[in-house]
């Protein structure tokens, strides 16, 4: 046990997208599914709190300290194995970057990932997630994860089925959340006839803008890039975890409602339900670019919650918490946070 023995005091600045000034009780840096086995085995994850840590993007810490152990799943490893003619799997362990991933399944000319370019995070914590951009979510193209139930020490894997994903939902944050530690990811991705989805956003019309007819997966991957460039902040250079909200999901009669008033309202099908853009929203309830001391909305996406410099979790949240009442006052549509906020 002497070699995943914790840190006490920890400083979490650095382990942390929006740059807070945060510490915890103890820290456990990860680097082998061996140590979490024996962690886990150890019984610490029964006795003590605890909070699981991937990328520190999609994370807010309200208060200053995590009186509790923070493990750091910083597990490295990635591998291509072939499955047939047109179907080859990315498998990629719960510490790499998720971004790099894609670049890496890129290089292969593997498909199925390239609107998920430059996403913020970890692959280990995609899943929990089920993370999406531009018509795509990691759901479509999982084959299976692998980790460590806390309780018994005992490896797993799990099937896409049964993650129990939804709109950026899984099994990880309900029955298993506390549970089970994700230390590998494996996607099934296309070799061949790779199916380019071009229909969501501005993607095509940024091709159409470059004189591409004809994109690949690598053209789709460089507009995404782009895109998400023109639009959202560097985290180290702005500090933020990218989307903070989600888009609300609505019954149909509640999102037709709105648009008879709102003509410019933008909806998207969700299977039977309606999904409402959380950004039109608060943009609409004139929040976008609003800054209020340290703290703020982007003034170029209204979903992204900025860290001006040296603000505190409360700070961020409570600026949150004021345009989530003031969008329900307005739409009667109650935002939910996208990021795991820690209290």
């Amino acid at each position: 046990m002497s070699d995943i023995r914790p840190i006490p005091d920890f400083s979490l600045k650095a382990l942390n997208t929006f740059g807070l000034d945060v510490r915890c009780a103890q820290y456990y840096p990860i680097t082998s599914e061996s140590q979490l086995e024996l962690l886990a085995q150890s019984g610490v994850f029964g006795k003590k709190k605890f909070l699981l840590l991937g990328g520190g993007s999609n994370l807010l810490f309200v208060s200053e300290f995590f009186d509790g152990a923070v493990v750091h799943l910083n597990l490295k490893g990635r591998e291509i194995e072939p499955i047939d003619a047109h179907f080859s799997i990315l498998k990629a362990a719960a510490g790499e970057n998720w971004h790099q991933i894609v670049l890496y399944g890129l290089h292969h000319n593997l498909g199925g990932l390239e609107n998920l370019s430059l996403i913020p995070g970890n692959a280990g914590t995609a899943p929990v997630q089920n993370i999406g951009a531009y018509g795509t979510e990691i759901c479509e193209v999982l084959e299976y994860v692998e980790g460590i139930d806390l309780l018994t020490g005992s490896r797993k894997r799990l099937s896409a089925s049964e993650c129990q994903f939804a709109y950026r939902d899984s099994v990880f944050k309900h029955a298993l959340k506390d549970r089970f530690a994700i230390t590998s990811v494996a996607m099934r991705l296309t070799r061949d006839d790779h199916n380019i989805r071009t229909h969501y956003g501005t993607i095509s019309d940024e091709l159409r803008n470059a004189g591409i007819t004809q994109p690949t997966i690598h053209d789709i991957s460089k507009v995404v890039i782009a895109i998400r460039k023109s639009k959202l902040p560097d985290p180290s250079v702005l500090a933020n975890c990218g989307s903070f909200f989600k888009n609300p999901i609505v019954p149909p009669e509640t999102a037709f409602n709105l648009k008879d008033k709102y003509p410019d309202m933008p909806l998207y099908h969700a299977g039977e339900q309606v999904k409402i853009s959380a950004g039109w929203l608060i943009e609409k309830a004139g929040w976008k670019g609003v800054r209020i001391g340290r703290v703020g909305m982007h003034a170029r996406q209204a979903l992204v919650l900025v860290n001006y410099g040296g603000a505190t979790g409360a700070e961020l949240w409570n600026h949150a918490l004021r345009i989530m009442d003031d969008v329900r006052e307005k739409f009667g549509i109650d935002l939910q946070p996208e990021v795991n906020v820690i209290q």
